[in-house]
């Protein structure tokens, strides 16, 4: 009998990887999406396997809608990716954050217990849970005290330790992995690697002029969204519930950032990235930096990327989407 997965925010970056990692394992997946009017776009990341998947309308603030998606989908694991998971937008809408990421969580919790109590639950937590709480040595780890600095973080701070305490207070397979920043072709635009990687390339190709961004101090554990859904599957097929950090150990600036995309496309990055305080934020998480020994040890997990070549990839997608967009003007209106 084929193994049943219910993925929360099967449509969003982890989501759709996830999706397709569980298809090659043969599982039967189903996904919980939210009904928009322009339904269609937002399946974007998934409009390949759409065929392969079965999808519910569901959304983690509606407790009923997560019960029947339970009842129907009557899965073996859950995967939780679904949040509102923009920094951002967590500061300008911290109640809907609040209400979407961390009492989301809970109503999905309270779904499982009374309708899918042997079932195994994965929450996606995040490295922003730490803020600035930074070990001695420079790392974060399972046992380094969470100090969130954003409205999202400490969402996630509450899902995290519902998460422990309904495992212990109900006996459910519950297992956290706290994931730092992970990024692919699939990336949100809003995000910095992504929105460092499109703007770069079409100021390459004479589409923009100027890079506007908070800051170039902060410095984040990049590693690929591909390596951490395998991630999340490891956590699940252990013998017993537990909570995962899964990084690479490595940190890079936003400077260096700038630096390594600009100098793929052979441009100097100091001559169009400019600082905006407008995209600084209130308060800011500075370093982050994962120890993961426990995740490789542990579950044998090992990422195939580096930052170098996950960057690499994002540039060749957006080169090639833009590209295209160049050439598409220049038919039209003679663009060059």
């Amino acid at each position: 009998m084929k193994k049943r997965a219910l993925i929360t925010g099967i449509t969003g970056q982890d989501g759709s990887y996830l999706a397709e990692f569980l298809l090659d394992k043969d599982y039967e997946v189903w996904g919980i999406i939210r009904r928009h009017s322009t339904n269609e776009c937002n399946n974007d990341r998934i409009k390949h396997i759409l065929d392969k998947v079965n999808l519910l309308y569901a959304d983690l603030t509606d407790l009923s809608s997560l019960q029947n998606a339970i009842l129907r989908s009557q899965p073996h694991e859950i995967y939780n990716l679904a949040a509102q998971s923009h920094v951002k937008v967590s500061y300008e809408n911290p109640i809907l954050t609040a209400n979407i990421t961390a009492l989301g969580t809970l109503n999905l919790l309270e779904a499982i217990r009374y309708y899918a109590p042997n079932a195994r639950m994965y929450q996606a937590g995040t490295s922003e849970m730490f803020g600035n709480s930074i070990d001695e040595d420079g790392f974060q780890r399972e046992t380094t005290p969470f100090k969130p600095a954003n409205p999202y973080a400490v969402t996630k701070v509450f899902a995290h330790q519902m998460c422990v305490n309904y495992r212990n207070g109900y006996n459910l397979f519950i297992s956290n992995g706290i994931l730092f920043n992970h990024e692919s072709p699939r990336r949100g635009e809003d995000f910095v690697t992504s929105k460092v990687v499109r703007e770069a390339v079409k100021i390459s190709l004479g589409l923009e002029d100027k890079l506007e961004l908070g800051t170039l101090s902060t410095s984040r554990d990049w590693g690929s969204a591909k390596d951490y859904v395998k991630a999340m599957w490891l956590i699940l097929q252990h013998n017993q519930p537990d909570d995962f950090i899964c990084a690479t150990g490595v940190t890079h600036s936003i400077k260096y950032l700038c630096e390594y995309v600009f100098s793929k496309l052979n441009l100097d990055y100091l001559q169009f990235v400019k600082i905006n305080p407008e995209f600084s934020r209130p308060e800011e998480t500075k370093h982050l930096k994962g120890d993961s020994t426990k995740l490789r040890q542990t579950l044998g997990w090992e990422p195939d990327y580096n930052f170098e070549s996950m960057i690499d990839e994002m540039i060749e997608y957006y080169y090639k989407k833009y590209n295209k967009e160049v050439l598409r003007l220049s038919d039209i209106h003679g663009f060059i």
